[in-house]
């Protein structure tokens, strides 16, 4: 039987960049695209040089959607060209959301076809491990959540496009490390970028601290200590007006109304199919998925399925580029 070409994907995002080898290996590395478009190819090509050898470059990206390009079509082309600029010689394959690969040069005449289709990817992939239930993926990231629907092996996506699936309910833009709790909890906090729903996670104790991660809304440590001074302002209040007591509320409000905003879309796309049969929870969120799964009493028994556990916590939180590179890699094998 021949071998699977050994195949590298890369899933390029607006504040990260997600390489998965069909070896198993894994690298998210973050990079805030928007504000340096012009590095992506040098930071690819580390990236890249990172991995291990690979004969196949499958590509899925999400960054197209930066605001430092005037449009989408702009942002496709030029991630497409950093690809290049990165990876001379290398064989492409570039994922669509009409669930196949193209070339490079096709991409690059249909470049809205490949914006934001690595949902499509990892969809198709878990359709290859559970033919034969109807299976609901909850992937959470850092600022997204996505919600497929799979009917025996097959993805029924409630739209293709963003703006399509953000309509449906498919697609709900809150994730667990970069969500502003501003987004989720209004005009009862203040409207600023004071701390994000990560200080509501780490401050109750589903997420762990990490000190040397300062990549948070004041840039100070990812600590139940500095989370407790983000989330007093978030009340124009600081630790020594804003007790423990005070923060233990506010977390547990931004919690509830996220999962409750998640739990609401999952009624949307369940509504009218049969039975779910099997959950499958990833990404670097997947306490989200975990959590609203856990609310909802008529779910005990639905079998659950972590990515984390099933692959790895690197594969999962690059899960949508592991599907890029396993797809590809069985493409290429034909």
């Amino acid at each position: 039987m021949t071998s699977i070409p050994a195949t590298l994907g890369l899933d390029i995002g607006g504040a990260n960049l997600k390489a998965a080898h069909t070896n198993g290996s894994a690298r998210t590395v973050a990079f805030p695209l928007w504000k340096h478009p012009e590095q992506l190819g040098e930071e690819l090509c580390r990236l890249g040089g990172a991995m291990p050898p690979f004969e196949c470059l499958a590509i899925t990206m999400t960054g197209e959607l930066c605001d430092c390009f005037a449009s989408k079509r702009e942002g496709v082309l030029a991630i497409l060209e950093s690809v290049r600029t990165a990876f001379p010689g290398a064989v492409l394959r570039i994922w669509t959301n009409r669930g196949v690969f193209v070339e490079f040069e096709q991409a690059l005449q249909a470049p809205l076809e490949v914006a934001a289709a690595n949902w499509l990817a990892l969809a198709h992939q878990v359709g290859r491990w559970y033919p034969r239930e109807r299976v609901l993926l909850i992937d959470s990231g850092s600022t997204t959540t996505d919600i497929v629907s799979l009917n025996r092996g097959e993805p029924e996506p409630c739209g293709l496009s963003d703006p399509e699936r953000l309509a449906s309910g498919s697609l709900v833009y809150t994730g667990v490390r970069r969500t502003p709790i501003s987004s989720v909890l209004g005009f009862t906090v203040a409207a600023e970028l004071f701390a994000t729903m990560q200080d509501a996670y780490v401050w109750r104790g589903l997420l762990p601290e990490e000190a040397g991660d300062c990549d948070t809304a004041d840039g100070r440590p990812r600590t139940r200590d500095h989370a407790h001074a983000r989330l007093a302002r978030m009340r124009c209040a600081d630790r020594e007006s804003f007790t423990e007591s005070d923060a233990d509320r506010l977390a547990a409000l931004a919690l509830e109304a996220q999962w409750h905003a998640v739990d609401r879309a999952i009624e949307q796309i369940t509504k009218g199919k049969p039975a779910v049969e099997r959950i499958v929870v990833a990404g670097s969120g997947e306490v989200l998925g975990r959590s609203v799964c856990e609310r909802r009493r008529d779910w005990q028994e639905i079998p659950q399925v972590s990515l984390v556990e099933k692959l790895s916590p690197e594969l999962s939180v690059a899960a949508c580029a592991y599907a890029v590179a396993v797809l590809a890699a069985k493409e290429e094998n034909r």
